[in-house]
């Protein structure tokens, strides 16, 4: 087999970075600065990683112009491309070195297609696929395996749905959509109300989920239909594994939510946010455009614009590490505080006899 292969002068010349070292190096694939070996192109974008680049065994090496790598004495010589993000690079740099599975045009027997359903040109429909009446499926789809498309979803061009992913009736996606393995668009939102006899009365979820261009939506996420109207994710955006969107919220462009991160009904995130892991966030409530929110942190009220907020309910962060500093010392604070109502009893007692 033919492993794709590259001189390291090609490849600083394609990733627009500075070459420092033997032009002629050849690179055979990507690698992680520890498990490294010849042949491989590596990087470095945390200055903690500095001594790691000073002993792996990487042909050559993505980093910051002003990082010093001194080499240990006996490793072979190692190449620097001097990018201004090695991290980006690094990521430009992968698809050199390895072609992900291609999907060519063909309909499985096993799939079901509905009559009415159209479906453009150069698709990939896999085993057991379901596509509904009245769907409509860009050009250049690739339908895993497993894949529903309930009726009247409009969806564009490439789209790619891996197996076990679900988009429902109605619902609209852009181009260039991904999504992973068991994700669900347009599931019903959690909507009850209480009747007299306690019993909870199903609220009938009639609006739809709009995907804009360019999502991604990893693995068993779940975007809810909103109860009337839309929930909508903007162009852009990226959601992580386990992530929910609750009915009638909205997630803006190039947003980025972290795994578990839970979205209650109607809550507006956004454009260019970043929400950490396990963030939740209460219904009702706007997150202004460029916030942040610290891992594990739960928002019960508004977030302006640009703020970088944590902990549960969120705090402006550097109030929050205040808080968390403060709040390692209570032990020994309490130690204290018994010392002292001691000593208050022995003077007391002192003062009573």
């Amino acid at each position: 087999m033919n492993l794709p292969h590259m001189k390291l002068e090609e490849l600083a010349r394609k990733l627009g970075c500075r070459l420092e070292g033997d032009a002629q190096t050849d690179i055979r694939g990507i690698a992680g600065i520890e498990a490294a070996q010849a042949g491989d192109l590596t990087f470095v974008s945390n200055p903690r990683y500095r001594q790691a680049a000073c002993t792996t065994r990487a042909s050559a090496v993505l980093a910051a112009p002003d990082l010093t790598v001194e080499r240990e004495p006996g490793l072979p010589p190692l190449a620097l491309l001097r990018s201004e993000d090695p991290y980006l690079d690094f990521a430009r740099a992968i698809p050199f070195f390895y072609a992900p599975p291609r999907y060519a045009p063909s309909i499985h027997p096993t799939a079901v297609i509905a009559a009415s359903a159209k479906i453009g040109e150069g698709a990939h429909i896999g085993p057991y696929c379901f596509i509904d009446e009245g769907a409509l499926i860009g050009r250049n789809a690739v339908l895993h395996s497993f894949v529903a498309i309930y009726r009247g979803a409009r969806i564009g061009d490439d789209f790619f749905a891996h197996a076990h992913a679900v988009v429902r009736e109605g619902c609209r996606i852009g181009d260039r959509v991904i999504l992973q393995n068991g994700v669900v668009v347009g599931g019903d939102g959690f909507g009850f109300a209480k009747q007299r006899d306690a019993r909870w009365y199903k609220i009938l979820q009639a609006g739809i989920t709009v995907i804009g261009d360019d999502v991604e939506i990893q693995a068993n996420s779940c975007i809810d239909r909103a109860t009337v109207g839309e929930t909508r994710i903007g162009n852009g955006a990226k959601l992580d594994d386990l992530v929910l969107v609750g009915h009638g919220g909205a997630v803006g462009e190039n947003t980025l939510l972290c795994g578990q991160v839970g979205l209650a009904g109607t809550t507006r995130i956004g454009n260019n946010c970043i929400l950490a892991g396990q963030v939740g966030c209460s219904g009702h409530l706007t997150v202004g455009d460029g916030a942040m929110i610290g891992p594990q942190s739960g928002v019960p009220n508004d977030v302006p614009p640009g703020a970088f907020y944590s902990g549960s309910p969120v705090v402006e962060h550097r109030q929050w590490l205040k808080n968390a500093a403060a709040i390692s010392r209570v032990p020994e604070l309490a130690k204290t505080v018994r010392h002292l109502e001691s000593e208050i009893a022995k003077l007391k007692a002192q003062a009573g006899t």
